[in-house]
């Protein structure tokens, strides 16, 4: 199956530690060979890079760790291929716009057969892969529910929800989703998260022999919660989602938390 790596910061913030770990299970430490991508919102932009190619060897993923992006949302993707060919139209994360926004989407699982029959409104996908029919059904059923933005976002939360337990009904359906605005987490089987704020001290990625001590590039202020399908350090406490449990993230800290079996918290 594919990984999944997301960040929420409430300052600008790099994600090249996290990232140096991760693309290593793209061909290196893991068998996700079948291309990558990472997204950044910035500075009311979006910015992304795809890749078709392994990312434990791609120049482009050199280069991300190299050039420290600082950004408030991030959602990255390293694909092991089950369906859709290992081409560029088929590399996460996916993109639509709504109300002039745009929206970042990444998926890990496989749906059955099943994913075929559902249907499609305004959006239409652009490979051939589960993962990209279900974000255009998720979004048209957004667009749908919500043609403008919802004066009260809690609405959108609990639809989304219901959404995704809907495909998490056609079996494994992972997600990391965002405007730009607030990050949404959604656990079938595997998410971890962690959320690093004063007193800040080191990590040590578990894929390669990286430390960092975060006292050295941080302030007392800063909040930054870094979400991943399995934990991407060894030295520090991650915290596991629920099956069924949809995380709101904004500015580094959990919104609400929407599960199978309660209200919003």
């Amino acid at each position: 199956m594919c990984e999944l790596l997301g960040m929420s910061a409430n300052v600008p913030t790099d994600i090249c530690f996290s990232f140096a770990g991760f693309l290593h299970r793209g061909g290196g430490t893991g068998p996700h060979r079948d291309g990558w991508g990472i997204a950044f919102y910035e500075e009311g932009g979006y910015r992304e890079f795809r890749d078709p190619h392994p990312s434990v060897d791609s120049p482009i993923a050199r280069l991300i760790c190299d050039y420290p992006i600082k950004s408030h949302v991030v959602i990255s993707h390293i694909r092991q291929a089950n369906v859709g060919g290992v081409r560029l139209a088929n590399t996460h994360p996916f993109t639509r716009e709504m109300w002039g926004r745009p929206w970042c989407y990444a998926h890990n699982g496989q749906l059955n057969k099943e994913w075929k029959a559902l249907p499609l409104g305004a959006y239409t996908p652009v490979g051939t892969t589960d993962s990209e029919h279900a974000f255009c059904f998720l979004m048209g059923e957004l667009r749908r529910a919500f043609p403008e933005p919802p004066t009260q976002p809690e609405r959108l939360w609990q639809h989304l929800h219901g959404l995704c337990e809907r495909l998490r009904g056609l079996g494994v359906f992972n997600l990391l989703l965002s405007d730009g605005i607030y990050l949404y987490t959604y656990c079938s089987t595997k998410l971890a998260h962690i959320t690093r704020r004063a007193p800040f001290g080191e990590a040590e990625l578990s894929d390669a022999e990286l430390t960092v001590n975060f006292a050295e590039h941080t302030t007392p202020n800063d909040v930054v919660s870094v979400i991943a399908t399995e934990p991407l350090t060894h030295n520090e406490t991650w915290q596991r989602m629920a099956p069924g449990e949809l995380l709101v993230w904004k500015e580094g800290e959990i919104q609400t938390r929407i599960s199978t079996d309660s209200t919003s918290e």
